[in-house]
């Protein structure tokens, strides 16, 4: 069976097109919200050629492909139909406020991720080459690295307007043009003279004189666009409606930008400022109360949340701590669990009992190491719960370890083998002494557990 025909079996063994709201991809998932899940056939599904799982969470079905995903993305899209998709409000009214999040969260971030995983991979390099002072922080090569490492997350608020946008079905432009009111550069001049208490510094512009439109660095934001764009996605089809046809073409988005916009800066905006400091606040207090606790808790529920399609969710709190404080202490943790699966991976490598099983399992580890661990997951450490147990308490103690050492991140990058480079500085032992725990201890505890169990059997 061809790819073609697997991607047909998908859309028929879901329900049809008749049965598909929206579908949508992460690095290594496609993602559907449907009309009837009752109609699907999840075992159907999972025996397909190239198919690693398939599962219901949070009222999404995951079919879990691995790399290839946006492959069969752009051919299952091309054979939906729009004029089957159901409306927005009818399907969001059914949901929970969890999993609205959770798709919101994981809809807006999957197919941004490669955007921001390629800047932090060359940002974390570079950090390297400065640290190994291979070359000079004052030279213009820094400086052209720099623009092209950091950029994106300077300008994060387009990327995540763009991808809201598609996640809450209004146009992209629109919410592009929201983005940059909030990005515009004398808001953003205001911000940082304010941050450096300077004389003439301003705390609020007043609309009208009346309507006072508080002054934040939106800059590298996550929470105000997302809430901007969601808010943009009801104006806009409420100005569309009351607009009379005649009008429509050039006086629907010029009210919807100006009642959008007004309403983002004036409230969204300062209310996203105030929950990504609140949640930033919340995690920070975590480790305050103690960092090794908090590595435990994080490390053991990494790998159930990236099981359950739930690990996106750590992501806009990442980023808001590498625009409030400047570094994070989440990532390196998010990188032990993925050396965790990777490890217990290798050693079900030696379980393994034919050629083309090793060849599997050796294929998932890697995949694993290079930070796309599905296919671990799903493909070999969810037929082994032993194995799962053993990822996951090694995954927590060397999330602890390194957390008490305050092994920290200054810049988004994947959490893959080759994010060691972002590590070197003050950290850079605890973080390879970390990933040697994850690795060495889930291999050793799978290959204790699974391994001798099975052959002593």
């Amino acid at each position: 069976m061809g790819k073609n025909d697997v991607i047909q079996s998908i859309i028929n063994l879901v329900g049809g097109n008749e049965n598909i709201n929206k579908v949508w991809h992460c690095m290594t998932r496609l993602r559907f919200d449907l009309i009837d899940e009752s109609k699907v056939q999840t075992d159907a599904i999972k025996s397909l050629p190239g198919i690693l799982g398939a599962q219901h969470q949070s009222d999404q079905f995951q079919i879990i492909i691995g790399p290839q995903v946006n492959e069969y993305y752009e051919q299952l899209s091309a054979r939906l139909t729009a004029a089957t998709t159901a409306q927005p409000d009818e399907q969001k009214a059914k949901k929970g406020l969890v999993s609205l999040f959770m798709d919101t969260v994981s809809g807006v971030f999957g197919p941004i991720v490669p955007a921001i995983a390629g800047a932090g991979m060359i940002k974390g390099l570079l950090a390297g080459l400065i640290a190994l002072k291979v070359i000079s922080a004052k030279t213009d090569t820094v400086i052209v690295l720099d623009l092209i490492a950091s950029g994106v997350f300077y300008f994060l608020p387009f990327f995540l307007a763009v991808s809201a946008a598609r996640i809450f079905k209004t146009n992209e432009y629109l919410a592009a043009a929201v983005a940059a009111c909030l990005m515009y550069p004398s808001l953003i001049d205001a911000a940082k003279a304010l941050a450096n208490h300077s004389a003439d510094a301003v705390s609020a512009f007043y609309f009208m004189g009346v309507l006072p439109i508080s002054v934040f660095n939106y800059s590298a934001s996550v929470i105000p666009v997302i809430f901007s764009v969601l808010a943009l996605s009801y104006i806009h089809r409420w100005v569309d409606r009351i607009m009379p046809s005649v009008l429509k073409t050039v006086f629907t988005p010029t009210l919807t930008l100006f009642i959008a916009a007004l309403v983002s800066l004036t409230i969204i905006g300062p209310f996203g400022i105030y929950l990504g400091k609140l949640l930033a606040l919340f995690i920070q207090s975590l480790f305050d109360l103690s960092a090794s606790f908090a590595g435990l808790v994080v490390g053991a529920i990494r790998p159930v949340a990236i099981l359950t399609g739930m690990h996106h969710a750590m992501t806009p709190i990442a980023l808001q701590n590498f625009a409030d404080q400047g570094f994070d202490m989440l990532m390196p943790m998010m990188c032990m669990a993925n050396m965790a699966i990777a490890g217990a991976t290798f050693a079900i490598y030696f379980h393994a009992k034919n050629r083309q099983d090793k060849s599997v399992v050796l294929s998932a580890g890697v995949s694993a190491l290079l930070g796309i661990t599905e296919p671990a997951l799903f493909g070999v450490l969810t037929k082994y719960k032993k194995a799962f147990i053993a990822a996951t308490v090694a995954s927590s103690i060397a999330s602890a370890f390194i957390a008490f050492f305050g092994v920290r991140l200054y810049g988004y990058i994947l959490s893959s083998i080759f994010s060691l480079p972002a590590y070197i500085g003050p950290y850079f032992s605890y973080a390879i002494s970390g990933m040697a725990i994850a690795i060495l201890l889930s291999f050793t505890l799978t290959y204790i557990l699974v391994v001798r169990a099975s052959r002593a059997a």
